[in-house]
């Protein structure tokens, strides 16, 4: 069979991911804080992007020019262009006056240079008997505080737990090289005050003997606060317990078996300390009152606010408003004078191209703001009126929700659902919860009746662990059978995973804990 070269057109439908398709779906998942942080650095990026103040409409339209701009720019460009080209008047080294200079920069110089003092000053300072004065606020320049004047700019920044400890360092370690090994280990001891790295590491690492990086760290442990640089919870208590001089062979023995003081076996830990009920129970009294995490009182990162995407609130005739935070929508605009000015100037095919880029990338992050806003107002409406019953009578009302349901109510794929709902929070008369709050698996119901939801599901069995007495402590076959009575259908499996997800221990461990209670008290 001859083989022999042939054409062929073939015409073919494709879903391509462009760049801008991209960044649409990545606007879509990202936070309001996130999204600010991402246009910020658009607005930097792209000179045709322009920030549209609170109180200010984009008007005309879209930020198109006016007839009146349009010919002020035009006459500007022309008068640029008949200006001599004997270069500018700070290139050719005159000295303009002052109304020149205004002038050709378009401002009052006084915004720009300030002023000098008055007369009066001078004259005073050269007088004799004068006494002089620094002024220490004004940057050295000998002038007044002026309007701009912060003194908040002279403030120390608060101090963090590493500054803390290494100004302690330095006054205790006169050594310089086991200086900089306490300076290593400090920068191992995370937020909460505890060391987290591996001593023979470090020493390899500093080509130091393990011996002095160990006898560094347990000089770091004796600084404030107290319990720093611990390696673990035992040794963070022992070191507090050493500096109130009650590490006693008895506390001795208390810390080191703090699991046992965990699922509260006082009987185990009498018999381990060998201490009778009541000199137990003073001990771990003073347990209770030591700081499990010291390094906490100097604060961690910056903590953020929880800001709601969606307010919800009720309506005059019986139904629910859901509306966007305007606060968390960045509003941006295409500064289409300026383009069409710079366009005209425009000659060489890159700066061409580099304009229609930017230009481009504007009016898509324009419209891809646009449509995230009303996607998420989609949404967070099918979900108002999906669990309705939630925001009326409370969290034992929430519906079984999936991510399908909301998408084939309101046109959507599910991935774009899930990208939505990422990361965004609603403000409810219940409380500030997140979109995916709402969406959670069903549990069928015992008579066949309306499925119940899973969080409404956990709900109850908190409820009736909380309600429950020493007496008569609920095991997991109990919960059981009273979710059925309630007419949920469940397994005991599921209750014992739903339980271990609240961090509720077991009805044995419960008893036990509810009895010690009732002995101390």
């Amino acid at each position: 069979m001859a083989l022999s070269p042939k054409l062929e057109f073939r015409q073919t439908q494709s879903l391509v991911m462009t760049p801008q398709l991209m960044q649409a779906i990545k606007l879509l998942q990202l936070s309001n804080m996130e999204l600010v942080a991402y246009v910020e650095a658009e607005l930097e990026r792209n000179p045709l992007l322009e920030r549209l103040a609170e109180n200010e409409s984009p008007t005309p339209a879209e930020g198109q020019e006016t007839s009146e701009a349009r010919e002020a720019r035009e006459e500007l460009a022309t008068a640029e262009r008949e200006a001599p080209a004997s270069g500018d008047w700070m290139e050719q080294g005159q000295e303009p006056s002052r109304a020149e200079m205004e002038t050709r920069l378009d401002t009052d110089l006084g915004n720009v240079f300030p002023d000098d003092a008055p007369s009066e000053r001078a004259q005073g300072a050269a007088s004799p008997g004068a006494t002089s004065s620094i002024d220490w606020g004004s940057g050295g320049g000998g002038g007044d505080r002026g309007e701009d004047y912060n003194p908040e700019a002279f403030l120390t920044s608060e101090a963090t737990l590493a500054d803390h400890l290494e100004a302690q360092l330095s006054v205790a370690e006169p050594d310089p090289a086991r200086k900089l090994i306490g300076i290593h280990l400090i920068g191992l001891i995370d937020e909460a005050g505890y060391f987290t790295g591996d001593l023979d590491q470090v020493a390899e690492q500093m080509g130091a003997r393990p011996a002095d990086v160990a006898a560094v760290l347990r000089l770091i442990q004796t600084f404030e606060p107290t319990g720093v640089g611990a390696r673990n919870l035992a040794e963070c208590l022992a070191i507090q317990l050493r500096e109130r001089d009650r590490f006693d062979p008895a506390m001795q023995a208390l810390v080191a078996n703090l699991e046992l003081l965990a699922r509260h076996d006082r009987n185990a830990l009498k018999r381990i300390c060998a201490v009778d009920a009541e000199d137990l129970a003073d001990m771990i009294g003073e347990i209770r009152r030591l700081d499990p995490k010291p390094g906490l009182a100097f604060g961690g990162g910056v903590v953020h606010p929880l800001i709601p995407d969606v307010y919800v609130r009720p309506g005059a005739d019986g139904t629910w408003i859901v509306e966007l935070n305007s606060e968390t929508l960045p509003r941006v605009l295409v500064n289409q004078s300026y383009h069409a000015v710079v366009a005209k100037a425009a000659k060489a095919p890159h700066e061409k191209s580099f304009l229609a880029e930017c230009l481009q990338s504007a009016s898509w992050l324009t419209r891809s703001l646009d449509q995230r806003a009303q996607t998420i107002l989609k949404v967070a409406s099918e979900i108002v009126r999906q669990q309705d019953a939630f925001l009326l009578h409370g969290v034992r009302h929430l519906r079984p929700l999936n991510l399908r349901t909301v998408a084939d109510a309101i046109g959507m794929h599910e991935s774009t659902v899930s990208r939505v709902t990422s990361n965004k929070y609603i403000s409810t008369p219940r409380g500030v919860v997140e979109m995916k709050f709402f969406f959670s698996s069903a549990i069928s119901a015992a008579g066949g009746g309306e499925a119940h939801s899973a969080e409404a599901v956990r709900h109850r069995i908190k409820a009736l662990i909380d309600a429950e007495n020493a007496d008569d402590v609920l095991s997991d076959d109990t919960l059981v059978q009273k979710l059925r009575n309630d007419g949920i259908d469940i397994a005991r499996r599921t209750v014992a995973k739903y339980r271990e997800g609240m961090n509720i221990p077991s009805s044995v461990q419960r008893r036990r804990e509810k009895l010690s209670l009732r002995e101390v008290g």
